[in-house]
């Protein structure tokens, strides 16, 4: 059945550059143009920014660094010294203070200039001719227009892009995606005693009847807060979600929820230090580590992770594993997940990130950046972390203020004032 429906809507505001997504890659994005003088609108869906790392309870930021080379520069690197990190290229990960981050991103965007729009959702876009006019959004009095000149889909599913009806890809050969998380906030935890290998009992758990599912990917409890005993879960997979579908999304939340209480069990019987250790939140947003990859003027493959080759309109590189989470509850989706984390860069290496994949086809007017950007299901599992996303979003922010000072469509920028504004601004390129 379809319903017909017509409504007239008010303009609330004019920009040059809209970005959708209040994360990683939209700070990053709204920041770089804002600096560069352009008026940019960010709306994002709740109350704060930070994307999964505060709605989906992601305490952990993935490696800066590939072993020489600071990689994220520019505004991952305000990010990384916010926090007052200690760097030692060495490609390990930091765990992340929800509260101290959230005060960072407000930081970085008010100082910056940037208008948000909280509690805001964008539900459509109005084009004409290949070229995006207008972004529909749920505000919180209604349905509301904004009008811009450059748009920028952060959203993580690549929900503008989509609506302004560029093609996409999904999942596997088949359409299976990543398992997702509901992630979770830990209390009553020994971190003095508890031995790393948070999975090392999981075999025998499972066979002693404390798992409903087969899963013995365990990336577990980190030590977010030691010193209280609280610490982010990174527990448990919800299989087959995909987050085209409400019905899909609605029951993995159900499902995930159930089986958060076999952890508590898992923690507290098997493992040394985690006793009494407690679920004392779980997230409100589902992780979702797959969504759609939007088809770009170019499209990044696992062949290219290898390549240390820079492309000629490079915006920026990175090196972290191919972090492929199972797709299916069983063996097999389990040794899948082994045989992509151990595609990985040796000291030094990195992969390169071409301007192009972040140019969706037959748009004039939309950039895409995070982990919707031009990529194979293979290289969405590496380029989906946050440091890679603040490389992204502030290429597309660049981007974007190039366009509108030259009138230019996406697709003819002028790639090489990109890459200076980009040097300019801290980002490693070998271009």
């Amino acid at each position: 059945m379809e319903i017909s429906y017509s409504k007239t809507l008010s303009l609330y505001t004019s920009a040059d550059v809209f970005v959708a997504g209040g994360g990683p890659s939209g700070i990053a994005a709204a920041v770089s143009a804002a600096r560069l003088g352009k008026r940019v609108v960010l709306v994002e869906q709740t109350g704060v920014l930070g994307g999964a790392s505060i709605l989906c309870m992601v305490a952990e930021f993935m490696t800066f660094d590939d072993g020489e080379n600071f990689l994220s520069g520019g505004i991952g690197r305000e990010v990384f010294d916010k926090f007052k990190f200690s760097h030692v290229y060495n490609r390990i990960s930091y765990g992340i203070r929800y509260e101290e981050l959230k005060r960072v991103y407000d930081e970085l965007v008010l100082s910056a200039g940037v208008e948000v729009m909280f509690y805001t959702k964008i539900v459509d876009v109005i084009t004409e001719d290949g070229l995006v006019k207008y972004a529909v959004l749920s505000t919180p009095s209604g349905l509301q227009t904004v009008e811009a000149k450059m748009f920028i889909d952060c959203t993580g599913s690549g929900i503008l892009a989509d609506f302004a009806g560029a093609e996409y890809g999904y999942g596997d050969e088949n359409g299976n995606t990543m398992s997702a998380t509901i992630c979770t906030l830990w209390g009553g935890v020994d971190f003095e005693r508890k031995l790393p290998g948070d999975g090392r009992h999981i075999d025998k758990a499972y066979k002693d009847g404390v798992f409903s599912q087969y899963d013995t990917l365990l990336p577990g409890i980190r030590r977010t807060y030691k010193d209280i005993g609280v610490g982010f879960g990174n527990v448990g997979h919800c299989f087959k979600v995909d987050d085209r579908d409400v019905k899909s999304l609605t029951n993995a939340m159900f499902e995930g929820r159930k089986i958060l209480p076999e952890y508590e069990t898992y923690y507290r019987g098997y493992l040394e230090g985690c006793e009494n250790a407690t679920i004392i939140k779980s997230a409100d947003f589902i992780g979702i580590r797959e969504s759609r990859r939007i088809t770009c003027e170019y499209t990044l493959t696992g062949e290219t992770f290898f390549s240390d080759t820079p492309f000629t309109d490079e915006i920026g590189r990175y090196s972290y594993p191919i972090d492929m989470h199972p797709i299916t509850a069983d063996k097999k989706g389990m040794d899948g997940f082994q045989k992509h984390i151990s595609m990985r860069h040796e000291r030094g290496q990195s992969y390169s990130i071409p301007y192009r994949s972040l140019v969706p086809k037959g748009i004039k007017n939309v950039l895409v950046a995070g982990k919707c950007i031009g990529a194979d299901h293979t290289m969405q599992a590496t380029i989906r972390v946050i440091p890679c996303c603040y490389i992204t979003g502030q290429a597309a922010g660049v981007a974007a203020s190039v366009c509108v000072d030259n009138n230019t469509t996406a697709a003819n920028a002028d790639v090489k004032e990109i890459q200076n504004l980009l040097k300019q601004a801290g980002a490693y390129l070998k271009r």
